[in-house]
């Protein structure tokens, strides 16, 4: 079955976005690729762009994968507040929906406490200090674990 995994553009911060969410997840980067490391005559890079992030991914659990760039500036700048899309975690316990969405959310814009929610699970939303918005999710009938 094919996977998904999600993609983040940022404005020249990815590496420090993705050092943050390391911290919280844990884990290595299974890759970074800067714009340097793909400089060549015909593929000029501007200097102030070289140490930026080309390719950044960070496993998550077994089958999962973060992954993300920074935009070149002659792209323009990525939209930091876009709200069409979210990156939904589904957690395998309670306790670690709290630690993620705690970690995850710390020193950003909580939509949605965590907590129980009317659908049955065990539910927050929050977009992170870097304008990304997640969603936690625990739901005990889908994860094959009784409530607790």
């Amino acid at each position: 079955m094919a996977r998904i995994n999600p993609h983040i553009n940022f404005n020249g911060n990815a590496e420090e976005a993705f050092t943050f969410y390391k911290s919280v997840f844990g884990g290595e980067f299974a890759k970074i690729i800067r714009f340097k490391d793909l400089a060549s005559p015909e593929f000029r890079i501007a200097e102030k762009e070289e140490n930026k992030i080309m390719h950044i991914s960070l496993p998550i659990g077994t089958c999962n994968m973060l992954m993300a760039n920074d935009v070149p500036e002659i792209l323009g700048k990525t939209n930091e507040n876009e709200n069409r899309s979210k990156i939904s975690i589904s957690a395998e316990s309670k306790e670690e929906a709290e630690r993620l969405f705690n970690g995850l959310s710390a020193e950003g814009q909580i939509e949605g406490p965590i907590g129980d929610s009317p659908w049955g699970s065990y539910f927050g939303c929050f977009r992170d200090k870097y304008g990304i918005e997640w969603m936690v999710d625990f739901d005990p009938k889908h994860n094959g674990q009784a409530e607790k």
